[in-house]
Order: C-alpha cells, then sequence, then structure tokens
C-alpha cells in the first residue's frame, strides 16, 4: 500500500526495527528511537542490494520517490546507485577543495608562511582574499577573465586603485599555484593587466633640504615623547633602512663591536639577508638603548608589552607631533632624503648607495657581481653620512662637497655657486 504523509507520521518505534513498503522496491524503517529511514532495494546482476535514501522528514515523500525511480534508472543501466551516489559524495567533496577560497588558503599556508614569510606578508595576503569574496565559492578550474575582472571592478568602483592591481597580482599568484597542483589549466588573471586603471603613483613623503632636514633633526633630539621612540627617530636617518626592517630589530642580529646590523632575510623586502655597517653615533645610540630594552629581544619594543616591537605608525605619529604633516615628512621618507643627498654629493658609487638602500639590481647579471661588492665604500659612506647629519644638526654649512669640483664641460664650480645650487634643491 502507497504511503502518504498522514500515515509516515502515524508510525511508532518498537522495541525491536520495522519495515513499511511503499511501492517499487521503497520502503521505510522505523528505528527503535524513533528514527524513520528510507531505503530503496533493487537487484542489479541477479544480487539483492540496498541504499539509504535519507532520514524522513529531512527527505520527504516525494523527494524518496524521486531518488528511488533515479536509482531504478542506474540499474536498468547497468549501474550500481549505491557506487555512483559515494562517487558523487567525492565530487561533491574535491569541488568544496577546489573552490578559489581553499586553494588561495592553502596558497598561502604552504606558499606564503610555509616559506618563512614575515607574518605581515601572511596578514596582507589573507587580506587581499577577503577583498575578493566573488571568487571564493567559484571552482578554480572554472574561474573565466571575466569572473575576475568583475571581482577586480567592485574594488576598483571604491576608488581602491591600488589595491585592485595587488588583488589582480594575488590572484596570479594563487592560479600560478593551482596549475602546478593540477586544479586549473591557465591563469585567467594573466590577460587582464591591462584592464585596471593606474593608480597615480604616491611617493613616500622626504624632506629634500639640508636645511630642512638640520630643523628636524634638532627637532627629534628635542622631542617630549617615550624615550626609546626618540632614539628609534634618531637612528633611523643614519641607518638608511626601511622604518619596519628598524621597528622589528632584535638584539642579536646587532654586533656592536664589529658595528654590524645583520637583517635575516624574512625580514627583508627582496627576501635576501642585509648588512648594514653602524657608524660611531649609531652605535653610540644603541649603546644608550641598551640598560632600556637590551640585551635580550626586541630593540624597539611596543610601549604595553615586550613580546611585540614598536607600533608601525609610532615613528609617523611622532612626526606629527613635531609638526609635520604626512605630505611634508614620512619615517620612510628618510630614504628618499638619503637617497637624494648622496647621490647629489657626487662622493659615493651609485651602485654602494644602492646596495645600502637594500634595492634589487633589475639588471640580474650585474646584481650577481655588485651582490658582494663595496661593503668598505659603504663604512666609510654611512660614517660620512652621520658626520654630515650631525654637522647639519648643530647648524654647520650645509654644502656636502669640502672642495672644488668641474661640471660636465670641465670648468671649475665655485664653492659659492654650488652653494646657491644647493639651496634650490
Amino acid at each position: 500500500m502507497a504511503f502518504t504523509d498522514v500515515a509516515l507520521r502515524a508510525l511508532k518505534p518498537k522495541d525491536k526495527s520495522y519495515k513499511r513498503a511503499d511501492e517499487r522496491g521503497l520502503y521505510i524503517e522505523v528505528m527503535p528511537n524513533g528514527s524513520k529511514l528510507w531505503r530503496v532495494k533493487y537487484r542489479l546482476h541477479g544480487v539483492e542490494k540496498r541504499q539509504s535514501l535519507g532520514r524522513y522528514p529531512d527527505v520527504s515523500l516525494a523527494e524518496a520517490r524521486k531518488l528511488r525511480d533515479e536509482a531504478r534508472a542506474l540499474v536498468a543501466a547497468g549501474k550500481d546507485p549505491a557506487i555512483e551516489r559515494r562517487q558523487a559524495k567525492l565530487v561533491a567533496a574535491l569541488a568544496a577543495e577546489t573552490t578559489f577560497v581553499s586553494v588561495a588558503r592553502e596558497f598561502i599556508e604552504r606558499k606564503v608562511a610555509g616559506e618563512g614569510r614575515a607574518q605581515t606578508t601572511v596578514d596582507k595576503a589573507l587580506w587581499y582574499l577577503e577583498q575578493l569574496k566573488p571568487l571564493h565559492p567559484l571552482p578554480v578550474g572554472q574561474i573565466r577573465p571575466a569572473d575576475v575582472l568583475a571581482a577586480l571592478k567592485r574594488i576598483e568602483a571604491k576608488g581602491k586603485f591600488e589595491t585592485a592591481r595587488r588583488c589582480r597580482s594575488f590572484v596570479s599568484r594563487v592560479f600560478r599555484y593551482a596549475v602546478a597542483t593540477l586544479r586549473a589549466e591557465n591563469d585567467p588573471a594573466a590577460v587582464l593587466k591591462g584592464a585596471l586603471r593606474s593608480p597615480r603613483p604616491k611617493h613616500h613623503a622626504a624632506l629634500e633640504k639640508p636645511e630642512q632636514v638640520a630643523h628636524l633633526l634638532r627637532a627629534i633630539d628635542e622631542y617630549p615623547g617615550h624615550l626609546v621612540t626618540r632614539l628609534a627617530l634618531q637612528i633611523l636617518p643614519h641607518v638608511l633602512a626601511r622604518p619596519g626592517e628598524l621597528r622589528m630589530a632584535r638584539w642579536d642580529e646587532f654586533n656592536l663591536d664589529a658595528a654590524e646590523w645583520r637583517i635575516p632575510a624574512e625580514r627583508m623586502k627582496m627576501r635576501k639577508p642585509h648588512l648594514v655597517p653602524l657608524s660611531r653615533q649609531v652605535v653610540a645610540y644603541l649603546r644608550e638603548l641598551v640598560p632600556l630594552t637590551g640585551p635580550d629581544g626586541f630593540v624597539f619594543p611596543a610601549f604595553h608589552t615586550w613580546k611585540r616591537p614598536m607600533s608601525e605608525n609610532t615613528m609617523n605619529q611622532a612626526l606629527r607631533r613635531m609638526g609635520y604633516t604626512k605630505d611634508e615628512m614620512t619615517a620612510h621618507g628618510w630614504r628618499s632624503t638619503a637617497s637624494s643627498l648622496l647621490n647629489e654629493c657626487g662622493k659615493w658609487n651609485p651602485d654602494a648607495i644602492e646596495r645600502s638602500l637594500a634595492h634589487s639590481d633589475r639588471n640580474l647579471v650585474r646584481g650577481t657581481y655588485n651582490r658582494a661588492n663595496y661593503w668598505n665604500e659603504r663604512v666609510d659612506m654611512h660614517q660620512w653620512w652621520s658626520d654630515f647629519l650631525d654637522r647639519l644638526r648643530h647648524g654647520g654649512e650645509v654644502l656636502m662637497i669640502d672642495e672644488l669640483q668641474q661640471d660636465g664641460s670641465g670648468n671649475v664650480v665655485s664653492l659659492a655657486t654650488r652653494r646657491e645650487r644647493r639651496t634650490r634643491v
């Protein structure tokens, strides 16, 4: 007798499980705990088999009959419904593991975090992934360039042109990983390089004139805030490092007797270890810091805990307290200031300056030969630079060259003329 919903609801549990048949092999089994389980009975190759179809009422009477009919159709085609259903579940599970979000998280875990990248790099990758939510549920092997472009245009529509550009690059890296792990055949983001608006280049605000540098150096000496912050601000102009490299420095990276600072690769932008020569002035500042924060852990710890480094905003906030806006000077701007003045003075090989700034040589062959060079020149240059900053800080003359030089035509340039040119920088 065919079931009705009324009849199904009326079935009560007994001490032992029992069955009630519907039609064409469909039946329900009532368990002692009250559960009612749909099953279908079929015969394949002379062998009687059964397949579970789900629990009532989660699977309704109509749905159970539909599943029964699908199972019978498979049997008629010589296929086993139970095996086909297991395979379908495996395919669905595999599809869930190959969505863009799952592959991207795997990429971040294995290729970003797994290769020892800094936590800030990992966090940034996770942030890029969060911006790409429209791609999250899509199977990575079925995503088209139009899908990626739509997600990027959504970011671009908010005026975040640089974010959209970086997200495109992140998507491309994820797809290259997916191709390498045989879950995608190509990188749909690769063809979109010219499809996004180019953001206006933003340079870190920096001082350009020696007189301005002198004024800031004196303001730093008089900074009324936290002593560790003041010492960080005093050291930063001398070492030519990025603010993040300095604020995350640890005491075991410094050899004050040898006047060297070895920055590990994981903290460097180019993922290569970097050796910084320390001038006498920097060594003196660091020796002043030792009793405050040393000799272990972070050189510049956070205010409220020794377990974390100084906040990335601390030095810039200090500059704001001294009256410098973000359009006038930033902590990162010291690198631009040093690069401009060191190159302009004409005393130092530009490659030595680039090595001290830890810039990657775009010419790979040239970079290979230059990597270990210029150390002695860099030692002299860092000491000269610190001495020059001290002369500015103490109110000395702003000339960067103490001797007559020739211009491009071979004519001698007088000191007075060079002073006039220097003050127009």
